[in-house]
């Protein structure tokens, strides 16, 4: 297998990439449709829009040039509400190979990096490999409730990592 490149910032067609890998595993996995994908598409254009390199993370990971994998570090509302990981993401077929944890390992570094005083997600439940990847890392779950904030009823979770 070919090396994956692991690439920061925004270049073209990486928005409708991540978008694409999101809408394709959320709607085949867990019925996920035209809510879910807008909305990714919708606030990961925002996001890119407004992307300060000195304080959020962008990294993509490619193989053979096709984005297979993505993570982002939103460091918009850092003072108020927290540091904020988001469109975390490895495509099919590269799960397993170990692409997630330097995913995560490099958004981790990025926020330590910043002296952000840790860093929260959401997701749902459901999502075992990529909370079994998240305790590791030392997330714990601080928040769930049944909602629709992904276009679907699922039991929505947060959780948060913070440093020492």
């Amino acid at each position: 297998m070919a090396s994956i490149e692991i690439i920061r910032d925004y270049f073209p067609g990486v928005l409708g990439r991540v978008t694409e890998l999101h809408g394709q595993y959320y709607g085949q996995h867990w019925g996920f449709g035209t809510y879910f994908e807008a909305r990714v598409a919708k606030d990961l254009a925002a996001f890119l829009e407004r992307y300060d390199p000195v304080r959020d993370g962008f990294w993509t990971a490619a193989l053979d040039g096709i984005v297979e994998g993505a993570i982002a570090i939103d460091g918009l509302n850092a003072k108020t509400a927290g540091v904020h990981l988001r469109w975390f993401i490895v495509s099919e077929v590269l799960q397993g190979t170990g692409l997630g944890r330097r995913l995560l390992n490099t958004a981790i570094e990025h926020c330590r990096e910043r002296d952000y005083g840790g860093v929260y997600l959401h997701t749902f439940e459901g999502l075992t490999a990529a909370r079994h990847l998240y305790e590791q890392y030392g997330f714990q779950l601080v928040d769930q409730t049944m909602g629709t904030q992904w276009g679907t009823k699922v039991r929505e979770q947060k959780f948060l990592l913070e440093f020492q």
